[in-house]
Protein backbone atom coordinates (compact mmCIF):
# COMPACT_ATOMS: atom_id res chain seq x y z
CA UNK A 1 0.00 0.00 0.00
CA UNK A 2 1.07 3.64 -0.87
CA UNK A 3 2.35 4.85 2.85
CA UNK A 4 2.35 8.56 1.27
CA UNK A 5 -1.26 9.13 0.89
CA UNK A 6 -4.73 7.81 0.77
CA UNK A 7 -4.98 4.46 -0.94
CA UNK A 8 -6.29 4.49 -4.21
CA UNK A 9 -8.90 2.05 -6.35
CA UNK A 10 -6.00 -0.14 -7.27
CA UNK A 11 -4.24 -0.73 -4.31
CA UNK A 12 -7.42 -1.29 -2.54
CA UNK A 13 -8.57 -3.92 -5.16
CA UNK A 14 -4.64 -5.57 -5.22
CA UNK A 15 -5.18 -5.71 -1.23
CA UNK A 16 -8.42 -7.65 -1.59
CA UNK A 17 -7.06 -10.04 -4.27
CA UNK A 18 -4.42 -10.94 -1.70
CA UNK A 19 -5.97 -11.21 1.22
CA UNK A 20 -8.85 -13.39 0.28
CA UNK A 21 -9.51 -15.79 -3.11
CA UNK A 22 -11.02 -14.03 -5.84
CA UNK A 23 -12.54 -14.56 -9.25
CA UNK A 24 -10.86 -13.01 -12.88
CA UNK A 25 -14.14 -12.61 -14.38
CA UNK A 26 -16.46 -12.03 -10.76
CA UNK A 27 -16.97 -8.59 -8.94
CA UNK A 28 -14.20 -8.26 -6.36
CA UNK A 29 -16.96 -8.15 -3.67
CA UNK A 30 -20.33 -9.19 -4.01
CA UNK A 31 -18.96 -11.52 -6.45
CA UNK A 32 -22.61 -14.22 -6.93
CA UNK A 33 -25.72 -12.52 -6.83
CA UNK A 34 -29.24 -13.18 -8.92
CA UNK A 35 -31.05 -10.16 -10.88
CA UNK A 36 -34.35 -9.13 -11.95
CA UNK A 37 -36.33 -6.56 -13.83
CA UNK A 38 -38.66 -4.87 -11.61
CA UNK A 39 -40.83 -1.83 -11.57
CA UNK A 40 -40.68 0.86 -8.63
CA UNK A 41 -44.41 2.86 -7.96
CA UNK A 42 -43.57 6.04 -5.91
CA UNK A 43 -45.81 7.74 -3.57
CA UNK A 44 -45.32 11.19 -4.54
CA UNK A 45 -44.61 12.01 -0.78
CA UNK A 46 -40.98 12.48 -1.29
CA UNK A 47 -41.92 15.54 -4.02
CA UNK A 48 -41.47 18.33 -1.13
CA UNK A 49 -38.25 17.07 -0.47
CA UNK A 50 -36.58 16.55 -4.32
CA UNK A 51 -37.02 16.71 -7.86
CA UNK A 52 -35.60 13.13 -8.55
CA UNK A 53 -37.54 11.92 -11.48
CA UNK A 54 -38.69 8.51 -9.75
CA UNK A 55 -39.27 9.70 -6.58
CA UNK A 56 -42.39 11.73 -8.44
CA UNK A 57 -45.55 10.15 -9.34
CA UNK A 58 -44.98 7.96 -12.21
CA UNK A 59 -43.98 4.35 -12.30
CA UNK A 60 -40.20 3.86 -13.76
CA UNK A 61 -38.65 0.18 -14.63
CA UNK A 62 -35.54 -1.42 -12.53
CA UNK A 63 -33.05 -3.83 -12.05
CA UNK A 64 -32.32 -4.81 -8.91
CA UNK A 65 -29.77 -7.29 -7.69
CA UNK A 66 -29.46 -9.46 -4.50
CA UNK A 67 -26.32 -10.53 -3.57
CA UNK A 68 -23.88 -12.54 -1.34
CA UNK A 69 -21.02 -9.95 -0.01
CA UNK A 70 -17.94 -12.80 -0.34
CA UNK A 71 -15.41 -12.39 -2.94
CA UNK A 72 -16.03 -15.90 -4.32
CA UNK A 73 -18.49 -18.95 -4.98
CA UNK A 74 -16.98 -20.79 -2.44
CA UNK A 75 -20.15 -22.41 -0.42
CA UNK A 76 -18.42 -21.88 3.16
CA UNK A 77 -17.83 -18.03 1.81
CA UNK A 78 -21.48 -17.37 1.12
CA UNK A 79 -21.98 -18.03 4.68
CA UNK A 80 -21.20 -14.32 5.03
CA UNK A 81 -24.13 -12.47 7.30
CA UNK A 82 -23.83 -9.22 4.83
CA UNK A 83 -25.90 -9.28 2.09
CA UNK A 84 -26.55 -6.76 -0.64
CA UNK A 85 -29.40 -5.69 -2.67
CA UNK A 86 -27.93 -2.90 -5.82
CA UNK A 87 -31.53 -1.08 -7.55
CA UNK A 88 -30.64 0.68 -11.01
CA UNK A 89 -33.81 2.79 -11.49
CA UNK A 90 -34.10 3.42 -15.31
CA UNK A 91 -35.20 6.92 -16.41
CA UNK A 92 -37.55 8.19 -19.14
CA UNK A 93 -34.68 10.20 -20.56
CA UNK A 94 -32.05 7.12 -20.63
CA UNK A 95 -30.43 7.93 -17.93
CA UNK A 96 -30.58 6.11 -14.25
CA UNK A 97 -29.72 6.00 -10.66
CA UNK A 98 -28.49 3.98 -8.42
CA UNK A 99 -29.24 2.75 -4.86
CA UNK A 100 -26.77 0.25 -3.65
CA UNK A 101 -27.56 -1.08 -0.08
CA UNK A 102 -27.01 -4.40 2.24
CA UNK A 103 -28.33 -5.69 5.29
CA UNK A 104 -26.33 -4.24 7.77
CA UNK A 105 -27.57 -0.18 9.58
CA UNK A 106 -23.74 0.87 9.48
CA UNK A 107 -20.73 0.39 7.75
CA UNK A 108 -17.06 -1.33 8.76
CA UNK A 109 -14.94 1.98 8.86
CA UNK A 110 -15.48 5.64 8.10
CA UNK A 111 -12.28 6.25 5.77
CA UNK A 112 -10.61 3.95 2.90
CA UNK A 113 -7.59 2.73 4.76
CA UNK A 114 -9.02 1.44 7.35
CA UNK A 115 -11.18 -0.72 5.78
CA UNK A 116 -8.30 -2.13 4.03
CA UNK A 117 -6.33 -2.71 6.69
CA UNK A 118 -8.98 -5.05 8.17
CA UNK A 119 -9.38 -6.71 4.72
CA UNK A 120 -5.47 -7.61 5.01
CA UNK A 121 -5.58 -8.65 8.70
CA UNK A 122 -8.38 -11.21 7.34
CA UNK A 123 -7.03 -14.65 6.71
CA UNK A 124 -8.70 -15.91 4.20
CA UNK A 125 -8.66 -19.73 5.47
CA UNK A 126 -10.56 -18.10 9.28
CA UNK A 127 -14.71 -18.73 9.76
CA UNK A 128 -16.75 -15.82 9.75
CA UNK A 129 -17.61 -16.17 13.56
CA UNK A 130 -13.87 -16.06 13.74
CA UNK A 131 -13.91 -12.80 11.74
CA UNK A 132 -16.65 -11.41 13.68
CA UNK A 133 -15.11 -12.22 17.13
CA UNK A 134 -11.99 -10.25 16.17
CA UNK A 135 -13.97 -7.42 15.14
CA UNK A 136 -16.03 -6.90 18.57
CA UNK A 137 -12.56 -6.95 20.29
CA UNK A 138 -11.08 -4.24 18.36
CA UNK A 139 -12.16 -1.16 19.53
CA UNK A 140 -11.80 0.56 16.09
CA UNK A 141 -14.81 -2.04 14.46
CA UNK A 142 -16.62 -2.93 17.38
CA UNK A 143 -20.01 -1.45 16.94
CA UNK A 144 -19.78 -3.34 13.19
CA UNK A 145 -18.73 -6.79 14.74
CA UNK A 146 -21.57 -6.16 17.70
CA UNK A 147 -24.24 -5.54 14.57
CA UNK A 148 -22.96 -8.24 12.48
CA UNK A 149 -22.74 -11.09 15.76
CA UNK A 150 -26.61 -9.66 16.33
CA UNK A 151 -27.92 -10.68 13.11
CA UNK A 152 -30.98 -13.07 12.73
CA UNK A 153 -30.45 -16.46 10.71
CA UNK A 154 -32.10 -16.10 7.96
CA UNK A 155 -33.37 -17.73 4.87
CA UNK A 156 -33.71 -15.62 1.79
CA UNK A 157 -33.06 -12.48 0.30
CA UNK A 158 -36.71 -10.79 0.46
CA UNK A 159 -37.33 -11.24 4.37
CA UNK A 160 -34.07 -9.11 4.75
CA UNK A 161 -34.11 -5.29 5.70
CA UNK A 162 -31.77 -3.47 3.56
CA UNK A 163 -30.19 0.02 4.35
CA UNK A 164 -28.05 2.66 2.42
CA UNK A 165 -25.67 3.43 5.16
CA UNK A 166 -24.15 6.39 3.74
CA UNK A 167 -26.27 9.44 3.51
CA UNK A 168 -27.30 11.42 0.87
CA UNK A 169 -28.97 14.69 0.33
CA UNK A 170 -32.01 15.50 -1.73
CA UNK A 171 -33.01 18.56 -2.76
CA UNK A 172 -36.00 20.15 -3.82
CA UNK A 173 -37.72 22.66 -6.58
CA UNK A 174 -36.59 25.77 -3.86
CA UNK A 175 -32.91 24.54 -3.75
CA UNK A 176 -33.35 23.68 -0.46
CA UNK A 177 -31.32 20.59 1.05
CA UNK A 178 -32.39 17.78 3.24
CA UNK A 179 -29.81 15.03 4.36
CA UNK A 180 -30.90 11.60 4.27
CA UNK A 181 -30.30 7.65 4.14
CA UNK A 182 -32.57 5.30 2.73
CA UNK A 183 -33.68 1.94 3.70
CA UNK A 184 -35.67 -0.91 1.52
CA UNK A 185 -38.14 -2.53 3.98
CA UNK A 186 -39.50 -6.38 2.53
CA UNK A 187 -43.35 -6.27 2.97
CA UNK A 188 -44.41 -9.46 4.90
CA UNK A 189 -45.82 -11.68 2.74
CA UNK A 190 -42.12 -12.33 1.40
CA UNK A 191 -40.92 -14.08 4.40
CA UNK A 192 -43.34 -17.34 3.43
CA UNK A 193 -40.11 -19.26 1.90
CA UNK A 194 -38.66 -22.92 1.68
CA UNK A 195 -35.86 -23.56 4.48
CA UNK A 196 -34.43 -26.59 2.16
CA UNK A 197 -33.90 -24.22 -0.98
CA UNK A 198 -30.93 -21.80 -1.97
CA UNK A 199 -31.79 -18.09 -1.49
CA UNK A 200 -31.24 -17.57 -5.30
CA UNK A 201 -33.45 -20.21 -6.09
CA UNK A 202 -36.37 -19.51 -3.65
CA UNK A 203 -36.46 -15.80 -4.58
CA UNK A 204 -36.71 -17.41 -8.49
CA UNK A 205 -39.29 -19.61 -7.41
CA UNK A 206 -41.27 -16.77 -5.97
CA UNK A 207 -40.80 -14.66 -8.84
CA UNK A 208 -41.76 -17.27 -11.25
CA UNK A 209 -45.27 -18.13 -9.38
CA UNK A 210 -46.00 -14.02 -9.13
CA UNK A 211 -46.04 -13.96 -5.29
CA UNK A 212 -45.57 -10.25 -5.67
CA UNK A 213 -42.03 -9.65 -4.12
CA UNK A 214 -42.39 -6.24 -2.80
CA UNK A 215 -40.07 -3.41 -0.81
CA UNK A 216 -40.95 -0.29 0.61
CA UNK A 217 -38.16 2.64 -0.32
CA UNK A 218 -38.06 4.07 2.96
CA UNK A 219 -36.39 7.91 3.67
CA UNK A 220 -35.33 8.56 6.44
CA UNK A 221 -34.42 12.35 7.16
CA UNK A 222 -31.47 13.61 9.49
CA UNK A 223 -31.64 16.22 12.19
CA UNK A 224 -28.99 18.72 13.49
CA UNK A 225 -26.26 16.83 14.82
CA UNK A 226 -26.30 13.66 13.22
CA UNK A 227 -23.37 11.95 11.90
CA UNK A 228 -23.89 13.11 7.35
CA UNK A 229 -20.37 11.70 6.32
CA UNK A 230 -19.78 9.15 8.76
CA UNK A 231 -21.07 5.75 7.59
CA UNK A 232 -20.29 3.91 10.92
CA UNK A 233 -22.83 5.69 13.09
CA UNK A 234 -26.06 5.05 13.07
CA UNK A 235 -28.95 7.64 13.19
CA UNK A 236 -31.64 7.34 16.12
CA UNK A 237 -34.38 5.16 15.68
CA UNK A 238 -36.39 7.99 16.46
CA UNK A 239 -35.99 10.10 13.03
CA UNK A 240 -38.90 11.27 10.68
CA UNK A 241 -39.44 8.23 8.08
CA UNK A 242 -41.17 8.66 4.64
CA UNK A 243 -42.19 6.05 2.47
CA UNK A 244 -41.18 7.03 -0.98
CA UNK A 245 -42.49 4.06 -2.83
CA UNK A 246 -42.86 -0.15 -3.68
CA UNK A 247 -40.26 -1.56 -5.70
CA UNK A 248 -41.87 -4.56 -7.18
CA UNK A 249 -39.80 -7.63 -8.25
CA UNK A 250 -41.03 -9.08 -12.08
CA UNK A 251 -38.98 -11.19 -13.78
CA UNK A 252 -35.69 -12.95 -13.61
CA UNK A 253 -33.02 -11.29 -15.90
CA UNK A 254 -31.20 -14.04 -18.33
CA UNK A 255 -27.96 -12.17 -18.15
CA UNK A 256 -28.10 -11.86 -14.35
CA UNK A 257 -27.27 -7.68 -14.81
CA UNK A 258 -23.44 -8.92 -15.10
CA UNK A 259 -22.18 -5.98 -17.24
CA UNK A 260 -23.69 -3.68 -14.74
CA UNK A 261 -21.21 -1.43 -12.29
CA UNK A 262 -24.02 -0.36 -9.17
CA UNK A 263 -22.02 2.57 -8.49
CA UNK A 264 -23.73 4.40 -5.51
CA UNK A 265 -22.03 8.10 -6.34
CA UNK A 266 -24.46 7.88 -9.76
CA UNK A 267 -27.30 10.13 -9.05
CA UNK A 268 -29.72 12.68 -10.69
CA UNK A 269 -30.79 15.90 -10.21
CA UNK A 270 -32.70 16.49 -6.74
CA UNK A 271 -30.09 13.77 -5.09
CA UNK A 272 -26.53 14.57 -4.23
CA UNK A 273 -23.43 12.45 -2.72
CA UNK A 274 -22.38 13.57 1.00
CA UNK A 275 -19.35 14.29 1.77
CA UNK A 276 -18.50 10.57 2.94
CA UNK A 277 -15.29 9.17 1.97
CA UNK A 278 -16.18 5.99 1.84
CA UNK A 279 -18.63 6.71 -0.24
CA UNK A 280 -17.04 8.46 -2.85
CA UNK A 281 -14.17 5.91 -2.63
CA UNK A 282 -16.22 3.29 -3.35
CA UNK A 283 -16.77 5.02 -7.16
CA UNK A 284 -13.49 4.55 -7.99
CA UNK A 285 -13.11 0.97 -6.32
CA UNK A 286 -16.09 -0.30 -8.26
CA UNK A 287 -14.78 1.33 -11.15
CA UNK A 288 -11.37 -0.42 -10.89
CA UNK A 289 -13.12 -3.85 -10.38
CA UNK A 290 -15.20 -3.11 -13.45
CA UNK A 291 -12.31 -3.35 -15.57
CA UNK A 292 -10.54 -6.17 -14.00
CA UNK A 293 -13.31 -8.53 -14.87
CA UNK A 294 -13.97 -6.75 -18.75
CA UNK A 295 -16.55 -4.96 -18.18
CA UNK A 296 -16.37 -0.95 -19.45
Amino acid sequence: MNNQGPVTAKEAIDSIESAVHTESHLRRAHAIGVAFDATFQPTGAAIPWTTAAHLQQREVSAVVRFSHSSTSRNPSELLNPIKGMAVRFQLFDGTFTNLTMANIPIFISKTPDAFIRLVQAFDSRSTWAQRIDALIHDAEYKAFGSILKELQPFRNFESLHYYSIHAYYLRNKDMQKQAVRFEWQPVPQNDDGNVNSSMENELIHKVRLDQSVRFRLLIQFAEHGDAIDDPTIAWPDDRKKIEAGTLTLNSLRVDNAESFIFDPTVTIEGIECSDDPILHFRSTAYAESAKRRGVR
